[in-house]
């Protein structure tokens, strides 16, 4: 039986060797090459080659990126594996738009990357793998990518992994700045069509006049311009995934473009006699109101009812606060790789002031929001004063109520490092008031509803309640 062959991209001699020698003793054939002019002098001499793992080896990974949107130039179909220094949402949306299949943060286990090998590979005979279990439901692929322990969260995460395991259409809602790209980036990685395409369109830059030559691709001579045959993006994503974004934004004719794709599951270049077949996994995003959209005949209710099948709605920031400090944490760490700066968090007086804001561009305003602080070089701890005026502006704004009682308890909670007994004293409060509130508001920590142990709730039951 033929063996698997796997070609390495990577300069460190013994990661290298220690790849290489794992991969051999699990009966992969391996070449390795330390440069792209190496990986393209293997693409081109040597047929048979099953998979690529790439290590972007510098400190950001935009080298590996590149490399693999290179190796997609050349060669679409071959599976490709990154290796990380770092990850992040952003990465990962990259990563996938570069036409990678998987990728994996440093440092990862070795049952990591075989585990990895195998989503790639299905096809390779169980040998190859040997002792490693198949991905199910019960874990989310990539689920780290989504920021977020609160119950909200757990439960998109939860319907992500759903979806994923069925071939059916989805709807993402949700907010400017939500993540429904990550959304749709998810579902795709944790499908059975993970090694084709992911391919993302924005509906919103699609002009009509251009629509069918994006889309559905064109003959040469189809128009001015066409010197070669080119294939649309749908076909592009044949066996893969696309997302079309931002799809309340698309016109009746484009509506009317797209709705035949889904029934007919065919594509026609411009200038083209004949229909395509195309095998295609469609999700869709919006931050608008469709079925209002409907009412009003700006949306075509056949398109909404075929894409509607499984609805994912992500929550506003403005309702899972208790996420604010695992995101500040995330983009802190970011950051600090970016600007080469080591800033330890956020200080209390500043958490309890950013608990108090409503977060209208959610978590890209966030993230936007921490990268302007590193512009203005913070102190070791931000402060108040480290925000940008512009920002303390607005929350002057918005701030002239004072905070609901789930903003006190977060703000008590945070500025005592989740200790419900001085959370309780700062709060004037009996411990089993407070775990009430906490019931009450589903807040968590550490993604588990939090809750009074049995022996606590006894000795508490006599107290006297606020």
């Amino acid at each position: 039986m033929t063996k698997p062959m796997v070609l390495l991209v990577e300069r460190d001699e013994e990661l290298q060797q220690h790849l290489q020698t794992l991969l051999l003793s699990q009966g992969f054939e391996i070449s390795s090459v330390s440069d792209v002019t190496g990986v393209l002098h293997v693409l081109r001499q040597r047929r048979g080659l099953d998979l690529l793992i790439i290590n972007a080896w510098l400190e950001t990974s935009e080298e590996g990126l590149e490399l693999a949107q290179l190796i997609r130039r050349a060669d679409r179909h071959i599976p490709t594996i990154l290796l990380v220094t770092h990850s992040s949402e952003d990465l990962a949306i990259a990563a996938l738009r570069a036409g990678v299949n998987d990728y994996l943060k440093s440092p990862f286990t070795s049952e990591a990357l075989l585990a990895s090998i195998r989503r790639c590979l299905p096809g390779v005979p169980a040998q190859h793998t040997a002792g490693l279990d198949s991905h199910t439901s019960s874990t989310l692929l990539h689920g780290e990518w989504m920021i977020g322990k609160s119950p909200q969260m757990q439960h998109v995460k939860t319907f992500i992994g759903k979806v994923a395991m069925t071939d059916s259409s989805a709807l993402v809602t949700g907010e400017t700045g939500t993540g429904k790209e990550l959304v749709a980036a998810l579902i795709h990685q944790n499908s059975c069509r993970r090694q084709k395409p992911f391919v993302p369109i924005n509906c919103a830059a699609i002009p009509d006049g251009l629509l069918e030559s994006e889309l559905f691709g064109h003959e040469r001579g189809a128009f001015t311009g066409a010197y070669a045959r080119k294939d649309g993006a749908l076909k592009v994503a044949d066996g893969g995934t696309v997302f079309f974004d931002e799809i309340g934004d698309m016109s009746p004719y484009a509506q009317a473009k797209i709705l035949r794709v889904i029934e007919s599951k065919e594509v026609q270049r411009l200038g083209g006699r004949g229909s395509l077949p195309v095998d295609i996994r469609i999700i869709a995003a919006t931050n608008r109101n469709l079925e209002r959209m409907m009412a009003t005949e700006q949306f075509r209710s056949d398109l909404f009812f075929r894409l509607n099948v499984a609805t994912i709605h992500l929550p506003p920031l403005r309702e899972r606060k208790e996420d604010l400090p695992d995101l500040f944490t995330h983009c802190i760490a970011t950051m600090n790789r970016r600007f080469g700066v080591q800033v330890e968090g956020v200080t209390e007086e500043t958490l309890a002031f950013l608990l108090r804001y409503d977060w209208p561009g959610n978590v890209r305003e966030l993230r936007n929001l921490v990268e302007a602080i590193y512009i203005n070089q913070p102190s070791r701890w931000i402060t108040v004063t480290d925000l940008p005026e512009p920002f303390r502006r607005r929350f002057t704004e918005t701030a002239h109520l004072p905070p609901d009682e789930r903003e006190q308890v977060l703000q008590a909670l945070f500025s005592t490092n989740w200790n419900k007994r001085l959370a309780a004293q700062k709060l004037h409060w009996s411990r089993m008031t407070l775990y009430r509130k906490l019931a009450k508001y589903h807040i968590v920590s550490g993604g588990k509803l939090a809750k009074a142990p049995e022996q606590e709730i006894v000795k508490l039951l006599g107290a006297v309640d606020r």
